[in-house]
């Protein structure tokens, strides 16, 4: 009996930690004020709409001339045809299709087009580990833009082992 209550009295307590640990890195990410930038790039992922949308919007802001968007399952074909006044839209598929492939790709570009400044746009639990990769792709000032979502309990939790998992997996892997 006593431990099976010291099991428990760890347990719980190895969740408080994951919990208050995880809370700035996935609830509460340090994200940025758009300003003025040479591209917004858009990442990807299963529900991306509201992020496309929000890139879409600074674009039609003036933060840009050129608004990229990740198309990893072809999910955001129409935003592909989408054209502002002041800003192209470009379509890309990562490759491989993760922000890893992502984060290469903002690498290639800015090199290619010496872009100095890019806002990304992605959801709240994903910034900060879209930060640590994009940031060993591109070197130069770059802008995290994140859209606010409301998940349940059970999904904020699928996303500390999702967004944790795919940290330690980034940890891992060399250069960009």
């Amino acid at each position: 009996m006593r431990r099976a209550a010291v099991t428990l009295l760890a347990v719980l307590l190895l969740a408080v930690v994951v919990v208050v640990g995880g809370y700035p890195v996935f609830v509460d990410p340090r994200a940025d004020t758009p300003r003025p930038a040479d591209a917004i790039f858009v990442v990807g992922g299963d529900a991306p709409e509201g992020r496309y949308l929000h890139g879409l919007e600074l674009a039609h802001r003036g933060y840009a001339p050129t608004l990229v968007l990740s198309n990893p399952a072809g999910q955001v074909d129409e935003f592909c045809d989408e054209q502002g006044r002041d800003f192209t839209v470009e379509c890309f598929t990562p490759d491989p299709p993760s922000t890893q492939g992502e984060a290469r790709e903002l690498g290639r570009l800015a090199a290619e087009r010496g872009w100095q400044a890019v806002i990304v746009v992605t959801y709240t639990p994903h910034v900060s580990r879209a930060r640590y990769l994009m940031e060993r792709c591109f070197a130069g000032d770059l802008l995290m833009a994140e859209v606010p979502v409301q998940l349940s309990v059970p999904y904020w939790g699928w996303m500390y082992i999702y967004q944790g998992a795919g940290f330690a997996k980034a940890l891992v892997q060399r250069g960009c």
